[in-house]
């Protein structure tokens, strides 16, 4: 964890997470297989597949402007998400600690529609 916070990551839980996307400015970044996606999400995140990080397009690059959300199943894929990000020259990126599963375990909605 100490490792992440030196790369300048943030790990947010669902709670912290909630308040976080409750900013204006805030934007949540799905990068599940769409598959998972489509069971369910959080309410107006974005699904994005992560090879498109790795090499982003102009739409990508308008994210950069906004404090991110990086989620995923349980929280791990989403970290080299989120460092991409960074890389791109996002400055606010945090990841969603636990992921969906943690997301769902404390019971916070989800949604089928994107």
């Amino acid at each position: 964890e100490l490792s992440r916070k030196v790369q300048g990551l943030t790990e947010l839980t669902p709670a912290q997470a909630v308040v976080w996307i409750n900013d204006p400015k805030a934007l949540v970044v799905d990068i599940s297989p769409v598959a998972d996606f489509n069971k369910g999400h959080i309410v107006n995140a974005r699904q994005i597949q992560p090879s498109h990080l790795a090499n982003p397009d102009q739409e990508l690059q308008k994210l950069k402007d906004h404090k991110l959300l990086v989620v995923c199943k349980n929280g791990q894929t989403a970290i080299p998400a989120a460092r991409n990000l960074r890389k791109m020259g996002a400055t606010d990126v945090a990841v969603l600690k636990g992921g969906m599963t943690a997301w769902r375990s404390d019971q916070f909605p989800v949604t089928t529609k994107k």
